[in-house]
């Protein structure tokens, strides 16, 4: 079992757990091949090969092993064997994937962890006893391919999750209910946002009129925000030659993840899985006087990467990624300014739907210098700039150890969904290796071609997972600035459309995004509709309303109705249409 990087009580709890599934799994299945169960965000896995069918109803039958090994209050105890020892152990056991992992790692003696007869190749660390699982809950199956990938064999993973107290288990059992209610897959056709098509494939998200609104409504306010700093709009293909991203560093790094064309002529070309080598060569167009600088570029633009269809998950986890992008290019005394001045877009842009942020300094890993690109002194002087940042804003902060990318440290902020997940929104980058790849600089005060500094920064990062996120964050119920239709025209028969037409006119021209509905469904019926399509406001005309030239007002939020006349309704929602 790989180990954990988070050794915190919980990790102990959950890890453990997940060696006594392994242990129940074996019980239900002797001839079941066992892979890794490492414990994660709000739970744990296990990948297991099992030798016959297995279906959800089995979950209830492990359950009840699990409870039954727990209650023996079995001591946890570890041991450690040669390789040699390990091998034959696994051999004799009949355990490919244990064997595999230990043929892969270094260590001339290796960490076992045994509870009651079951040893399972482990570094830990664990509880003490069984007993102390106190509240755990297998939760689903999934398919998993081994290693994650797709050309080895597909496993089965179990899902779980165990909490100190059943308290706590309780309270997250009831997020999850509430988290299916909200699921974004769900909500967003419910809502008609998006759709996918098997002909188009997957991974490839189609969006309705609905949804392109709640995109551009977002993009713009966005680029609204960067106006305010002098931003340029830039523009770029979608394909490259190969020797761009070879220069980038990243053919080396993800060669295999990349989308490659083969023109007529033998020509390799790349579908762009990002835009900053691109924008280094907009950059590179002309050569910059220092004051000229900083020079900053945004770019709303699709990108594109190799996922394994097993990872694909609604707007979560696409081929097709919609990018906010933005870079800019400084010089080194400009640094601590432009950094700031993103940091106070992104918490603009955040403010708007009531996010709070903390941030995660993601650096490189010591261990594994050759993961990264550049000097150790650009990177020093690259994470010195963005703690001093951190620190200056008064942020609340948590290392990112090794979550760096290969060109440069980041600031990834983090927020709290209503349902307490918490999610990786926007990102900003200090970048000093690509310029210097690029050979950018710009000519000093004193007549010297100097490098310049990069920084990168995606307010919404994806906007396709930015999307999925408020969609379970709001439920559907979207502030009313960010609503696709913000207003429905409800008329109580056919006699009342001309009325119903004059209002919607009037709404339209007044801004708002409002519809009329022409069927001949009954009154109840259409307001149904209206609550199912979760728009926030209604308004219902009769013979009265016509006769008074006036609206009755219903709420999303509320039952309650109001009658004003059409001028005082739209005065009501003075300052409402903006984020």
């Amino acid at each position: 079992m790989a180990s954990h990087e988070n050794n915190s009580p919980l990790d102990r709890l959950r890890h453990t757990t997940a060696h006594v599934l392994a242990m129940a799994a074996l019980e239900w299945d002797p001839l079941v091949k066992l892979a890794i169960g490492p414990p994660i965000e709000n739970g744990f896995y296990y990948d297991f090969e099992f030798s016959k069918p297995i279906s959800d109803a089995e979950l209830a039958v492990f359950e009840q092993s699990m409870r039954d090994i727990i209650a023996k209050n079995y001591r946890v105890e570890q041991k450690t064997l040669s390789r040699q020892e390990a091998l034959t152990k696994t051999e004799a056991e009949k355990q490919p994937y244990k064997r595999e992992l230990i043929e892969d790692l270094p260590d001339k003696e290796l960490s076992f962890f045994g509870i009651n007869t079951f040893w399972d190749l482990c570094k830990g660390p664990h509880l003490k006893k069984t007993g102390e699982i106190k509240a755990f809950k297998l939760l689903s199956l999934a398919g998993a391919y081994w290693r994650g990938d797709e050309k080895r064999p597909m496993l089965t993973r179990v899902y779980g999750t165990a909490f100190e107290t059943k308290k706590e288990l309780d309270q997250h059992l009831v997020m999850l209910e509430e988290a299916k209610k909200r699921d974004h897959r769900k909500l967003g056709v419910q809502l008609d946002l998006f759709v996918f098509s098997d002909l188009v494939g997957p991974g490839l998200p189609l969006w309705t009129p609905k949804g392109t609104i709640m995109r551009e409504l977002l993009d713009d306010y966005v680029w609204r925000l960067r106006q305010n700093y002098g931003y340029g709009k830039v523009e770029i293909p979608h394909l490259a030659k190969k020797d761009l991203y070879v220069t980038s560093g990243h053919w080396e790094k993800f060669q295999e993840e990349l989308y490659q064309i083969e023109t007529r002529e033998n020509h390799l070309l790349v579908m762009k899985p990002m835009n900053c080598p691109h924008h280094t060569q907009i950059f590179k167009r002309r050569m910059w006087s220092y004051r000229q600088l900083p020079q900053r570029y945004a770019n709303t633009t699709m990108v594109y990467r190799d996922e394994q269809s097993g990872e694909l998950s609604g707007l979560s986890r696409v081929i097709s990624i919609t990018q906010d992008d933005a870079h800019i290019f400084c010089r080194p005394d400009q640094v601590k300014k432009e950094l700031g001045d993103t940091w106070e877009i992104i918490d603009r842009f955040y403010s708007a739907v009531g996010f709070k942020l903390d941030v995660r300094l993601s650096f490189r890993d010591p261990a594994t210098p050759k993961k990264y690109l550049g000097s150790q002194t650009l990177w020093d002087q690259a994470e010195k700039e963005l703690s001093e940042l951190a620190r200056k804003k008064g942020a609340k902060v948590r290392p990112g150890i090794g979550e760096a990318t290969f060109y440069g440290p980041k600031i990834d902020f983090m927020a709290k969904d209503s349902l307490g997940r918490e999610w990786q929104v926007a990102t900003i980058q200090l970048d000093m290796n690509l310029p210097q790849r690029f050979d950018l600089t710009y000519v000093s005060d004193q007549g010297k071609n100097e490098p310049v500094v990069m920084i990168h920064c995606a307010i919404m990062g994806s906007i396709e997972r930015y999307i999925s996120i408020l969609i379970e964050h709001f439920g559907g119920e979207f502030p009313f600035w960010l609503s696709p239709v913000q207003i429905k025209v409800l008329p109580l028969s056919d006699k009342l459309l001309d009325y119903g037409r004059a209002v919607l006119a009037e709404l339209n021209s007044a801004g708002y995004r409002a519809v009329l509905d022409e069927s001949s469904e009954t009154l109840g019926k259409k307001i149904r509709n209206a609550e199912l399509e979760k728009i926030p406001y209604s308004l219902i005309i009769g013979p009265k309303e016509e006769e008074a030239k006036t609206v009755t007002i219903r709420s999303r939020q509320t039952a309650d109705q109001s009658t004003l006349s059409l001028s005082q309704f739209i005065a009501s929602l003075s300052g409402e249409n903006q984020p």
